[in-house]
């Protein structure tokens, strides 16, 4: 079983914001898929399970803010004995352009403070990540930057940037992270 992962924070304020791309990922593949979200409070998430080219797989939105990410993730890989190696967080980036992505296998937090919280709570930074672009930030400070929603003039980028994310995690999950790595990095 694999756990998936789309990080934002909920509240319709944050609705359309640049760090809620995550759970745009996840909402519009529930959407195209057919499953709906259901809040589990214990877990501290929205969590959908259903199958995916032929995976099984947990779908969550931490309710727990993004900085706080960790906590969810945690309890639901607990709750679900789901190994860190089937684990995959999708999540913004400043420092790509929107549109683009990039998979990672592992690595630091890089300054995201949602993936910080992960770390520290899966006690690890050996899990798979999506980088989705939101970029490039203007001379404003980060924290500003990723709080603003998307401009209207970036909608269609922004839909075709969520339809791409989709599609190489239908590849990641039918060919693995090396595949889809070559193929949307």
């Amino acid at each position: 079983m694999k756990l998936i992962v789309g990080l934002g924070n909920v509240g319709e304020k944050y609705l359309f914001t640049r760090h809620n791309v995550g759970f745009m990922v996840v909402d519009k593949l529930a959407y195209d898929k057919g499953f709906d979200f259901r809040e589990e409070k214990k877990l501290k998430c929205f969590l959908a399970k259903t199958r995916l080219n032929g995976e099984d797989v947990v779908i969550i939105k931490p309710t727990t803010f993004m900085n706080l990410s960790g906590e969810a993730v945690s309890l639901v890989m607990n709750y679900y004995k789901i190994d860190v190696k089937d684990l995959l967080i999708i999540y913004d980036d400043l420092s790509l352009d929107l549109g683009k992505l990039r998979f990672r296998a592992n690595g630091s937090d890089g300054g995201h403070n949602g993936i910080k919280s992960i770390i520290k709570h899966v006690s690890t930074k050996d899990f798979h990540r999506i980088k989705v672009g939101i970029g490039p930030q203007p001379p404003i400070p980060a924290e500003a930057f990723v709080l603003q929603n998307f401009a209207k003039e970036q909608m269609d980028d922004l839909k075709q940037s969520v339809k791409r994310t989709i599609e190489a995690l239908e590849c990641y999950l039918l060919d693995g992270i090396e595949k889809a790595q070559n193929r949307y990095n």
